[in-house]
């Protein structure tokens, strides 16, 4: 259980950093950790790869995230 939940602290805080100055909102957050754990797992910790890996799956992304990712420059 701590393991699960340290993974999702970590997956939330690594979706679509929009900017130095602010990162996604919790909103963003949740329309996106379904789709970041399915398909960018791997990239968790790492914002820029996560961004990256994201913006490639846009295609079978949730409409939810995708809308995210759109409005991160996606």
């Amino acid at each position: 259980m701590k393991i699960s939940v340290l993974a999702a602290l970590l997956l939330a805080a690594t979706i679509l950093p929009g900017s130095a100055q602010s990162g996604p909102t919790p909103q963003e957050q949740m329309a996106c950790r379904g789709d970041a754990s399915k398909f960018c797992a791997e990239h968790i910790g790492k914002p820029p790869q996560m961004n990256a890996c994201l913006r490639d799956n846009k295609a079978k992304l949730s409409d939810a995230c995708r809308k995210v990712v759109d409005s991160h420059g996606g």
